[in-house]
């Protein structure tokens, strides 16, 4: 594959009725009317990229960020690529474009992780953009020291979550950033000719901040919710861990973000042992090594898991819980109610969850009902912190 030329697609395009991407689901992503597997972007990433897809070896093409495989299985079918390289950071995306890819008979594609053997010698990278600028600083960095210097990033997004800075952002790393115009909402920005070492930034993730105040040090990469800093509402579950069963000897960390409050579990229990998951690659990463700067490896165990993913069923004494609120960018209730749900199966008969929640979303009733009786320990016009024991069942 020689240099890469891209084509302008400007015109409305109809959607084929034959085209697979009518046919992707987002199962087992949380499913609603107003959660789709399909965007106006996916479609505008993959027309603005046509003309150098046509022309591509599947080997020379990444996907970055596909929501639940749009982007890869739209490439694949409708170019006939194959060796595809993708990274999606949630774990219920990739599982999303197995399950349509298996669903339609499809293959052609390998997901890795966010390393240099994802976008070595790529010569056409296809991104989703990430809501983080530091999500973007750390794939456009990546990209630029190790694919082939006539790579060409498509990056698309949906026009309300996209800013100025993310051109910023690019233009760190390449020395040609292009916005094209907006269709449906939708708009691509074309970033090509990486910028030599010298005039690139410094290679900076994962990132760390010592805490004073906690004794902790917060590692992150650039995908992580809060980077190293702490979000209020773990502060909010922080303060009450001395309150915390004082005979538990397993906990989990559900939805373990950086790994701040597994870590900080184990280090006033010294004889307790804590899994920590998370279904985000970014999350999973940053955990591991926060796990690993304030020294306690052989305590905390870091998996990648929708939910709690291997911890057996009703054999952990506490789960911690600081759950989303939001699916993308739409609000719903899907998330926070599927962990309590995996709370009721990983805890033993009168094991506690300990959560913190907006307290906007009142979820006291529906923890009352998931998981058992719940009582309030803690409550700000912001957040609220319970403690629901599971039934006995």
């Amino acid at each position: 594959m020689g240099p890469v030329s891209l084509g302008r697609v400007d015109d409305e395009v109809g959607q084929d009725k034959t085209d697979v991407l009518a046919d992707l689901r987002r199962y087992p992503d949380v499913e609603a009317p107003n959660l789709h597997a399909v965007d106006a972007s996916d479609r505008l990433i993959l027309d603005e990229a046509a003309s150098a897809l046509a022309g591509a070896a599947g080997s020379d093409v990444v996907v970055i960020g596909d929501h639940h495989g749009a982007l890869t299985l739209g490439a694949i079918t409708r170019h006939g690529l194959s060796g595809v390289r993708t990274h999606q950071d949630r774990l219920l995306g990739e599982q999303a474009l197995r399950a349509n890819a298996e669903r339609l008979g499809l293959g052609g594609f390998t997901s890795l992780g966010l390393t240099p053997e994802l976008v070595s010698g790529a010569r056409l990278v296809l991104l989703q953009l990430p809501r983080s600028l530091d999500a973007l600083d750390e794939v456009a960095g990546l990209v630029a020291e190790h694919a082939h210097p006539d790579v060409v990033v498509v990056a698309g997004g949906r026009v309300k979550h996209m800013t100025t800075a993310m051109n910023d952002v690019l233009r760190r790393h390449f020395a040609d950033v292009q916005a094209r115009l907006a269709r449906q909402k939708s708009r691509v920005l074309v970033a090509s000719v990486p910028r030599p070492a010298s005039e690139r930034p410094a290679p900076r993730w994962p990132e760390s901040q010592v805490h004073p105040d906690l004794g902790l040090t917060v590692c992150a990469h650039g995908g992580a919710f809060a980077g190293t800093g702490i979000d209020i509402g773990t502060r909010a579950l922080l303060r009450h861990l001395d309150a915390m069963p004082a005979n538990a000897a397993s906990a989990v960390d559900l939805g373990c973000g950086t790994g701040v409050l597994a870590v900080s579990l184990a280090r006033v229990r010294p004889g307790l042992t804590v899994t920590a998951t998370d279904e985000s690659a970014a999350a999973v990463a940053s955990a591991r090594a926060t796990v690993e700067a304030n020294g306690l490896a052989d305590r905390v165990d870091v998996v990648r898991a929708d939910g709690a993913g291997p911890v057996s069923d009703a054999s952990v004494d506490v789960v911690l819980l600081n759950p989303p609120f939001h699916v993308g960018a739409a609000v719903h209730s899907g998330v926070a109610r599927s962990l309590f749900a995996e709370a009721v199966r990983v805890l033993r008969p009168g094991g506690e969850l300990w959560a913190v929640w907006n307290s906007h979303l009142r979820y006291r009733p529906t923890l009352e009902s998931v998981v058992g009786p719940t009582r309030q320990v803690g409550r700000d016009p912001k957040f609220t912190v319970t403690v629901s024991t599971r039934h006995a069942r």
